[in-house]
């Protein structure tokens, strides 16, 4: 049983807790939703499957070494068997190898855009939800134009001119990735800066740049974090595409979708090992991160349903 002190009186009276005996936190608030999360057997699943893939692409290669550098084409279009599992593709390269190294570029560009889109789109959000008025119209604004550019055209330019890496194109995709997140934010914070504390917190005093980074920002990661799941699965199939239409990365570097273009023709002529694996990595990859973000949001209803 908790104290509290009598107003009137000065004297403390007891206050019952809530129903399990301690009282309900942020920290109670967290546990319920790790719980909630841990429940879900799909999010589960899914962070399995991210782990796994995790290590199979960058720690497999220390195990299974492969030559990914130089073609070798007498050993060109081998079936999976004795030293080479699933094969080899046109260029002699070890197909095992080569999803482990496609996949590595994979998953670098897909956290590496999102965490940059994720930082951007948090804080102009929370700028624009706190200050409001002009501010807000001209940010939501800035984001209605760039939501009307073909973000493929833009990559398509970018990667035609200065060509494709890893940085560039995570540089690139988060840039035009921050949009749904900034809007995203923004309403989260709008309804946040009614609330008690941070009206409490200006009175105080507190300043602009303290209620972002100390009250909204925090007490919106949930949404920020929901979002960064699904961004991530969403790199991960934007650089399949440009890699499918040949604007991906460029040699020695490569990604699933080049390796999917480069087989596109192979399927016809029997090589089926140069497109399935490589097309169920991709697709399992996608839906673990999918399965954690729909995870990730309900469990967040939930948390925010029990504060």
């Amino acid at each position: 049983m908790a104290i509290i002190g009598d107003a009137s009186q000065g004297l403390p009276l007891p206050l019952p807790l809530p129903e399990g005996g301690q009282v309900q936190g942020p920290r109670a608030g967290w546990r319920l939703a790790l719980s909630s999360f841990v429940e879900n057997k799909l999010a589960v699943v899914g962070v399995a499957i991210v782990v796994l893939f995790l290590a199979f692409c960058f720690l497999g290669p220390f195990v299974y070494h492969t030559n990914q550098l130089q073609t070798d084409v007498l050993d060109a279009y081998l079936s999976p068997g004795k030293g080479h599992p699933l094969g080899t593709d046109s260029n002699g390269f070890d197909e095992l190898g080569r999803m482990m190294k496609g996949g590595q570029s994979a998953l670098e560009i897909g956290l590496f855009s999102s965490l940059i889109a994720t930082v951007i789109g948090t804080l102009v959000g929370a700028i624009a939800g706190l200050v409001g008025g002009f501010v807000d119209a001209i940010l939501m604004r800035l984001v209605d134009v760039l939501l009307s550019i073909p973000l493929l055209f833009v990559i398509l330019i970018v990667s035609a001119h200065y060509g494709a890496s890893v940085i560039r194109l995570s540089l690139i995709i988060g840039a035009f990735s921050w949009l749904v997140s900034a809007r995203l934010v923004r309403g989260e914070v709008l309804s946040l800066r009614v609330r008690d504390f941070v009206l409490a917190a200006r009175t105080m005093g507190a300043t602009r740049n303290r209620l972002i980074y100390k009250h909204l920002i925090p007490n919106a990661l949930g949404v920020v974090i929901v979002n960064i799941t699904f961004q991530v699965a969403d790199s991960i199939n934007f650089l399949a595409i440009l890699g499918f239409l040949g604007f991906g990365l460029n040699y020695p570097q490569v990604d699933w979708g080049d390796m999917l273009s480069n087989a596109l023709n192979s399927l016809q002529d029997g090589y089926w090992w140069l497109v399935y694996p490589v097309g169920i990595c991709l697709v399992v990859v996608v839906m673990a991160f999918n399965f954690i973000g729909d995870a990730l949001r309900d469990t967040v209803d939930v948390r925010l349903r029990r504060r």
